[in-house]
């Protein structure tokens, strides 16, 4: 260049763009509406204003309570799913015992017969063994019309319980009830009983329901009148057995208490052991009677 030539403009160096947070090698010009993060195409999220980086997005996922049922159950889509498992199952067991194998309904029944004159007992009075009759039996039945009035009572009252525990804490229900109602069987059969049948479970989920009522300030009449109604049955009809039904009744009755009163800070707590002390106090019941007779 000539002394008397005009200097020539520099041309400006521009800084590259910002790499993404995750992706450093990868320039962007988007950033993170939330922290101002730099972002790459991939790790952007779209959301209504801008975009947002992934830890931006799982944390704000965090925060957001997860929604529940009113006691606590996890909202579902069939909200009717394991009372419509129970019948199915139900029905499916009284087919094999009244068609295919009727020797099964007293291998699943609550039979017991105690010890006498040096012959061992048999059954529930046999041992800690025999104790799994307590479950099994509640899915015994002995006739078309004991299945069917009990089916179509846990139709009734089914549906709205599961919806408002919620699966698992509408299962818990049916079977501490069906437990307690067979546990109380044995212990005032005085170790001679034959009983089957979910009426346990079933007066269990009636006791619930008029917990439900109450704590939904929901007039009591109808459900009082429908169990006064059954109970003037079961102690009017010779064959049924009125032990099961008032274990039931109890116990329903006790854990509806717990899961639908349950305060919301230790909700799940107070719902656990709720469920545990049912099953204990058929575990005591048993540990006693059979102790009683001897076996």
């Amino acid at each position: 260049m000539l002394p008397d030539e005009p200097a020539r403009p520099q041309a400006e160096e521009h800084p590259g763009l910002p790499g993404c947070y995750r992706h450093p090698e990868r320039e962007t010009g988007i950033a993170c509406s939330r922290c101002g993060r730099p972002i790459c195409p991939q790790c952007m999220v779209s959301a209504s204003v801008g975009f947002h980086c992934p830890e931006c997005v799982g944390g704000g996922a965090r925060q957001v309570r997860a929604a529940t049922t009113r006691f606590g159950g996890r909202p579902v889509g069939d909200e009717a799913l394991v009372t419509k498992i129970l019948i199915g199952i139900n029905l499916l067991v009284f087919v094999l015992t009244q068609y295919v194998h009727p020797e099964w309904r007293q291998l699943l029944s609550v039979f017991s017969y105690p010890s006498q004159n040096g012959a061992p007992a048999l059954g529930v009075a046999a041992g800690p063994d025999q104790w799994y009759r307590l479950v099994s039996a509640m899915f015994v039945h002995l006739s078309e019309f004991h299945i069917g009035a009990n089916m179509v009572s846990l139709w009734v009252l089914g549906p709205q319980l599961e919806k408002v525990l919620g699966r698992l804490r509408f299962l818990g229900l049916y079977f501490v009830s069906g437990v307690v109602g067979n546990a109380l069987v044995f212990l005032a059969s005085d170790g001679n009983a034959y009983s089957a049948g979910a009426s346990g479970a079933i007066f269990g989920l009636l006791g619930a329901t008029a917990v439900l009522f109450r704590a939904s300030r929901v007039p009591l009449g109808p459900v009082i009148a429908l169990l006064v109604f059954n109970l003037v049955i079961t102690f009017s009809v010779p064959q049924i057995d009125w032990r099961a039904h008032v274990g039931g009744l109890v116990a329903g009755t006790i854990a509806g208490v717990g899961l639908m009163y349950a305060p919301r800070a230790h909700r799940n707590l107070v719902q656990g052991l709720t469920v545990a002390a049912m099953v204990g106090l058929a575990l005591v019941i048993m540990l006693i009677e059979t102790a009683r007779l001897g076996a």
